[in-house]
């Protein structure tokens, strides 16, 4: 992915607000209420953000009324972008592999 598409899915209203609030794995139902996003423009966002490797399907749980809904993760600690004798760096930082193991342990104990 190229620098520049990597800006400007950033740059979408609401992706910035929406990577910043799945720290913890969260619907777009959740997101569209908590974020006041239309859920629409949220699962707009949702793929858009999943299709660059910064959002994840991190799991397909099962609701109350016994349907399924799938809840999203960032997969990126940070994002860094530096502007260089004309040209444009965009620095990536991924969710540590902790992060990553200990979301799946809790996963694993919360669906036993």
């Amino acid at each position: 992915m190229s620098s520049v598409d990597l800006l400007q899915t950033l740059g979408n209203k609401y992706s910035a607000e929406i990577l910043d609030a799945t720290e913890e794995p969260r619907s777009a139902q959740e997101l569209s209420d908590e974020l006041d996003i239309p859920i629409a423009t949220c699962y707009r966002r949702i793929d858009e953000l999943t299709e660059h490797d910064l959002l994840e399907l991190h799991d397909n749980i099962l609701s109350d009324d016994r349907r399924r809904i799938k809840v999203y993760r960032r997969n990126v600690e940070a994002v860094h972008v530096e502007f260089e004798d004309d040209e444009l760096f965009v620095d990536v930082e991924e969710r540590s592999e902790v992060a990553n193991t200990l979301d799946e342990a809790w996963k694993t104990l919360s669906n036993g």
